[in-house]
Formats: structure tokens, C-alpha cells, sequence
């Protein structure tokens, strides 16, 4: 009989990703592990993608979430970074082999063992279930220290959207003052690319479908708007920017975008569409651009980019809803009805259960 704690949370158990009330045994806090009780945790469109099995890795029943900010409430015999109390932050990471190239050049991230902190199996066969639950273990390496000064809502996302695009302007050279990026897209991830941006000393054109440009400047701070179906702005924007970064994760095309940079700009991918896009060779050629990736970010950036956050008082903008709200945020997040990002204020609604 498994004599495990057991956690509470919301799964999917099929590719309609509807999500319902869900109990498991919680994995055993190990010498290296801490548990935190979670307080909130944020909605992204990769939990979305996954419970309904957009990518053919779902492990159902799915536990999403891996935007979490908690509160230690156990730690193991050998942790030495955390004590009981302390608030906590999880990402996406949960296990990486820790000795490999990536791994040893702090890219954890790009580690070929990598294990995410919901829907992956660990070493040891235990499954892991996220954010959207009550508890969750985790090795000590895999938390962060949340500065005091961030309101904790508005800083879950911070821990996949911000150091998404925190570490892709960082890792491709476009986090220098005086440079000029265009941020594609203005949601989760977009929204807090314009906010790491201009903290940074950069010059931010946001590149919008459009509706979005008074938020985009006067909340948010950027230098301009430009709408992607105007002709007219794009063109007279043309090579003018020194990066962009592309945050929207369905398909669209680039060859505008590729149109924006400077001769040997740079266009950077963090959004994750379900069908390949179409790549231009000939615009690339002709300017000596390139197209990058990036990926969440490994374990030593995600706390330079929290404490750069807690610097310069960078939080997103959120909407907090209870959990059983959730299967609505998705519908709302699939259809793009939702301004920035949904966080899950998981205490105090679990705990009403």
C-alpha cells in the first residue's frame, strides 16, 4: 500500500483537456528535495498544448502548471539553500542529469535528460504533477528565491514567460542599451519581453494584429506600434530593427518580420506553433540575418532574472482566478481572449474545496 502523502489537484485525463478535481501521492521529500504548499500558479499555452496532447507527449491524467510560487513547508536533511518559510519559485525544470555540456555550462534547460516538473516520469518512475495542485517536492536545484519586494501573483509568470524571453535576449545579444527590438505579439510572453526590454535600455516596437496599442505604450511603456496588416508601417519600418522577438505560438508568416531587421538582425522564435512554419531562405541571404530559438533558461539565469526583476519592480500583468476556473481560462487562452496572462490562486481555492 503506498503510504505517501496525498496532494490534491486538477488533470486532464484525455486529449479534450477538460481538467477536474484529481488526488495522487505526493513524491517523498528526499535529503535534496523541499515541498512547498503552492500559492499561485500561472496558466501557459504549453499547459494548454499538453493537456490536449497538441505536441503526442501527453501522460494523462495530466497535472499542468509550472509557473509556481509556493511557501517551503519541508525540506530535506542535506538542503542547504532553502529553509521552512521561505517562498519559493518552480519552473518548468524538475530534473536534469547535472553533468552533462549543458548542464555543466549552467543550461540545464537544453539538458538531453531533462525531466519537466509536470507530465515527465523522473529516475526514479515517479511521475511528476505541477503547479495546479496543492503541493508539490522538487529538488533543491530546481527552486528559486522569490525577492521580497514582488507581489507573488504577478510574479509566477516570470518563471516560464519571463526567463523565456529574459534568456533569449540575453543569450543572442540583444539585452545591450540603445539597441532597437521588435517584440511580435503582445500576451504572456510578449507583454513581459516589452517590460525586460525597456528595463534593459532598449528601444521596443511592438509588431500587433492590432487593438493593442494603447496598453502597448502607456502601460507597458513601448516606443511604438506597429499593426502587422498595415502595409504601410511595416514597410516604412523596414530595417530598422536590430532584433526581433516572436512570441506567438500559432503559424504566421516571417518574411515581414525578416523584412523589419537590420543586415545581420536577428529573429528570435520563443512561441511554440503545433505546425512548422515556412522558412524564407532568400530574405536571410540577402541581409545576413538569422533565426534563432530559445527555451525557458537554465536554473543560475532564472535567479539573475528574478533578482534583475526585483531590481527594477518587473512583475506581469495578471488576471488571479479561482481553480475552478480554469476550464474556462483555457477556452479563453485557446481562442486568445485574455490580455496577459491567468494566474491560478491555488490556496485559497483548493483549500476552500
Amino acid at each position: 500500500m503506498d503510504q505517501r502523502e496525498k496532494a490534491f489537484g486538477w488533470a486532464a485525463r484525455d486529449s479534450s483537456g477538460l481538467l477536474s478535481p484529481f488526488s495522487f501521492p505526493l513524491r517523498a521529500n528526499g535529503e535534496e528535495d523541499i515541498t512547498l504548499k503552492v500559492l499561485y500558479c500561472g496558466v501557459c499555452h504549453t499547459d494548454l498544448s499538453t493537456i490536449k496532447n497538441e505536441w503526442g507527449n501527453a501522460q494523462y491524467p495530466v497535472v499542468p502548471g509550472h509557473e509556481i510560487i509556493g511557501v517551503v513547508t519541508d525540506i530535506g536533511l542535506k538542503v542547504s539553500n532553502f529553509k521552512v518559510g521561505d517562498i519559493a519559485g518552480i519552473g518548468y525544470i524538475a530534473f536534469s542529469c547535472l553533468s552533462c555540456e549543458n548542464c555543466s555550462s549552467n543550461f540545464e534547460n537544453y539538458c538531453p535528460k531533462l525531466v519537466p516538473s509536470f507530465n515527465g516520469t523522473l529516475p526514479d518512475e515517479t511521475t511528476t504533477y505541477g503547479g495546479f495542485s496543492n503541493k508539490i517536492t522538487i529538488n533543491e536545484h530546481f527552486a528559486v528565491k522569490v525577492p521580497e519586494n514582488l507581489p507573488l501573483p504577478g510574479t509566477a509568470p516570470l518563471l516560464c514567460g519571463g526567463i523565456t524571453v529574459y534568456c533569449a535576449l540575453k543569450n543572442y545579444g540583444l539585452n545591450r542599451p540603445g539597441l532597437h527590438l521588435g517584440v511580435v505579439g503582445l500576451g504572456g510572453l510578449g507583454h513581459l519581453a516589452v517590460k525586460f526590454a525597456k528595463a534593459l535600455g532598449i528601444k521596443v516596437s511592438v509588431v500587433s494584429s492590432g487593438g493593442k496599442k494603447e496598453e502597448a505604450m502607456k502601460i507597458l511603456g513601448a516606443d511604438s506600434f506597429l499593426v502587422r496588416g498595415n502595409s504601410e508601417e511595416i514597410k516604412a519600418a523596414q530595417g530598422t530593427m536590430d532584433g526581433i522577438i516572436d512570441t506567438v505560438p500559432a503559424v504566421h508568416d516571417i518574411v515581414p518580420l525578416i523584412g523589419l531587421l537590420k543586415t545581420h538582425g536577428k529573429l528570435l522564435m520563443v512561441g511554440s506553433p503545433n505546425k512548422p512554419l515556412e522558412l524564407p531562405v532568400y530574405p536571410l541571404m540577402s541581409g545576413g540575418k538569422s533565426i534563432g530559438g530559445s527555451m525557458i533558461g537554465g536554473m543560475k539565469d532564472m535567479q539573475e532574472m528574478l533578482n534583475f526583476a526585483g531590481a527594477h519592480h518587473i512583475t506581469a500583468e495578471v488576471e488571479v482566478v479561482p481553480m475552478d476556473y480554469v476550464n474556462t481560462a483555457m477556452e479563453r487562452l485557446e481562442k486568445g481572449d485574455v490580455r496577459y496572462r491567468f494566474v491560478i490562486d491555488v490556496a485559497k481555492t483548493i483549500e476552500a474545496e
